[in-house]
């Protein structure tokens, strides 16, 4: 068993530091994990881990637990090293972190991998959305509601920043996700004939008004514009969230929350 590490300047642990930067992760294709729950996830998504870093005096799992844990991670390939408490505050990104981080290779987030087998596939797609936390709750809903893909359209916040794969507790490796422009996007829809639902405050209709049982793509857009032109004048149905107070719209994360689920609510209906 290889021993403990004890230093702060180990060189796994000043690279496992370095990995939250974006320009780390891109350069070296690799990204950071953290926290029991999220890991429990990626393992059983992701097709294998580099390193799980663990830390027993943090855990709040029991010890047959942890040593089951740790076995499945090892069947993923993944390295494991123990680390010392300081060490593991180190390299945590959390606030009272659990013990567990691992490094993994960054998931495939091309376009081309997408290919929704669904009669009437039920589509995500977030335009240039900029705070971690919210593309993260976008990626839980969807993983929650059941939906077929999340497309991240000209992205602003990165899919493998911490605060994401935080957010998503996971989802980030349990449903099908791409990055592309939204020309690219776009093509891809229109390929599949699936038809486009754009959220704006300046549409007539509200959203449950409108049938959103057959194949769509739920369109929102970053937090202080909303969807950019192109995709308002390329919406096949343009719908509003009716707001009763003072403010004209609501977080981006529930916007698309409430109507993923209108969406899935009347499919359940059929």
């Amino acid at each position: 068993m290889p021993p403990i590490i004890t230093s702060l300047t180990n060189p796994r642990i000043k690279h496992a530091v370095a990995l939250r930067d974006k320009k780390t992760r891109d350069a070296d294709r690799l990204m950071l994990i953290e926290g029991f729950d999220d890991l429990s996830l990626a393992v059983t998504c992701l097709p294998s881990l580099r390193a799980l870093f663990y830390c027993p005096a943090l855990f709040k799992i029991s010890d047959g637990e942890a040593r089951a844990f740790r076995q499945t991670c090892a069947k993923a390939d993944a390295e494991l090293i123990e680390v010392t408490e300081p060490v593991f505050r180190k390299i945590a990104y959390r606030d009272g972190p659990d013990g567990w981080l691992a490094v993994a290779p960054q998931p495939d987030l091309s376009l081309e991998r997408l290919n929704p087998t669904k009669p009437n596939p039920l589509i995500v797609i977030a335009e240039r959305v900029e705070k971690p936390g919210n593309l993260g709750a976008i990626l839980r809903t969807a993983d929650a509601a059941g939906a077929d893909a999340v497309i991240v359209c000209d992205p602003i916040a990165d899919l493998t920043n911490p605060n994401v794969v935080r957010a998503s507790i996971g989802a980030l490796f349990s449903v099908p996700v791409a990055t592309a422009s939204n020309a690219e996007t776009l093509a891809w829809l229109r390929a599949r004939r699936i038809a486009i639902v754009a959220t704006t405050p300046a549409a007539t209709q509200p959203f449950t008004a409108v049938d959103l049982t057959g194949p769509i793509a739920i369109l929102v857009g970053e937090e202080k514009y909303g969807l950019s032109r192109f995709w308002l004048d390329q919406a096949d149905l343009s719908v509003l969230i009716p707001m009763a107070g003072k403010v004209n719209s609501l977080n981006v994360s529930v916007s698309a929350a409430l109507l993923v689920y209108e969406a899935v609510k009347q499919r359940m209906g059929r």
